[in-house]
């Protein structure tokens, strides 16, 4: 499965790599693609992910939300 959503609070190079970092934790998570233009966060997994389960993982990276 593959889902996109958009992380707000991302500045630099550093935020990307945090949001990745901690979003490729979760269990299931195959894939993590984020960018800083645009601050799309797309990942792909082995099954849905819940969506809580994104928030507390793209908070635990930074001062950043989803949307």
């Amino acid at each position: 499965m593959q889902a996109t959503y958009t992380v707000e609070g991302m500045t630099c190079g550093h935020c990307v790599a945090a949001v990745t970092e901690e979003v490729k934790a979760i269990p299931g998570v195959t894939d993590v693609t984020v960018t800083l233009e645009g601050g799309q966060l797309t990942l792909t997994s082995d099954a849905p992910v819940d969506f809580d389960r994104i928030v507390e993982a793209v908070a635990e990276a930074g001062d950043y939300s989803v949307a």
